[in-house]
C-alpha cells in the first residue's frame, strides 16, 4: 500500500464582510463556513483573542481536534488489531500556540490525555504502551513540526 494517495477537499468561505470589506483591520468579521459534500456545515472564525467569535471553531481548535481524532482512530484500529476490546474513550487534548513577532506564530507542543477503557484487564499494558505506536503512525501528527505528546489513562471496565 506505499505511495498511494488520498486527496481532500473543503470549501471554505468567508462570510464576515459587514459592508466595507477588508478595508480596515477592525471594521471585518472573521467568520467563515467550512463545507464538504455531504457533510454538515462548520462554523468558523478566529480566536477570540485575535477579534473571533467564541460560539465557532477556530483553526486552532480544529487542529487540536484533528490531532486527537487521528490519534484515537489510529490507537483504536491497532487494538482491534491486537484483539484488545476498547469499550470507551475520551480525550481532553490541550495544545500551546506562542506568538511571536511580524504576525505569527506557531503551535509548540500539543498533549493528548486519552482515558480509554478496555474490557480485559490482561491487557492494559499493551494498551498503554500501543499510544506510542499510535503516535508514531498517525498521519496527522506526523504532519505538524511539533511535539505531539501523550499523557494516556488505561482503565478496565467493570
Amino acid at each position: 500500500m506505499t505511495g498511494r494517495e488520498h486527496h481532500y477537499e473543503v470549501t471554505v468561505t468567508w462570510t464576515g464582510n459587514t459592508g466595507m470589506g477588508t478595508a480596515s483591520y477592525l471594521g471585518y468579521g472573521r467568520d467563515h463556513d467550512i463545507a464538504a459534500p455531504g457533510k454538515p456545515l462548520i462554523q468558523g472564525s478566529a480566536d477570540p483573542a485575535f477579534r473571533g467569535q467564541k460560539d465557532r471553531w477556530n483553526p486552532e481548535e480544529l487542529l487540536l481536534a484533528s490531532l486527537s481524532q487521528c490519534h484515537m482512530l489510529t490507537f483504536m484500529s491497532l487494538c482491534a488489531r491486537e484483539k484488545i476490546v476498547v469499550t470507551a474513550y475520551e480525550d481532553a487534548a490541550t495544545g500551546t500556540m506562542t506568538e511571536e513577532g511580524g504576525y505569527s506564530g506557531r503551535f509548540t507542543e500539543v498533549v493528548l490525555a486519552p482515558v480509554v477503557t478496555i474490557a480485559d484487564p490482561a491487557h492494559a499494558e499493551r494498551a498503554a504502551e500501543l499510544h506510542h505506536d499510535a503516535n508514531k503512525t498517525c498521519f496527522i501528527a506526523n504532519s505538524v513540526n511539533f511535539p505531539v505528546r501523550h499523557e494516556p489513562t488505561t482503565r478496565v471496565a467493570a
